[in-house]
């Protein structure tokens, strides 16, 4: 089965997560099959904390991957985040 999990990166005590597709069988942070995006939970001021690539989101999800319960829930902090940037920016 194909998946949608983050996959941990940086240095200790400063965590990175890229939003990854890979197989259910591969290690959390070993191969995978195509990079949708990024979080990061230390991001400050005007930093950017989550980046998706919705179009390749919704290919993965059409055939058939399934997003882990975090990645459901960045998702939906992205959708909301999406908006309120583009009000700043029109402003």
């Amino acid at each position: 089965m194909v998946v949608i999990r983050l996959s941990r990166g940086g240095s200790k005590g400063r965590p990175f997560f890229n939003i990854v597709v890979a197989d259910k069988r591969t290690r959390r942070d070993g191969r995978f099959i195509e990079r949708l995006g990024f979080y990061n939970p230390t991001a400050r001021g005007g930093e950017e904390s989550i980046r998706i690539a919705q179009d390749r989101l919704a290919y993965w999800k059409s055939v058939g991957a399934q997003a882990s319960p975090t990645v459901v829930r960045l998702i939906k902090q992205a959708g909301t985040a999406a908006p309120a940037a583009a009000e700043q920016a029109a402003a």
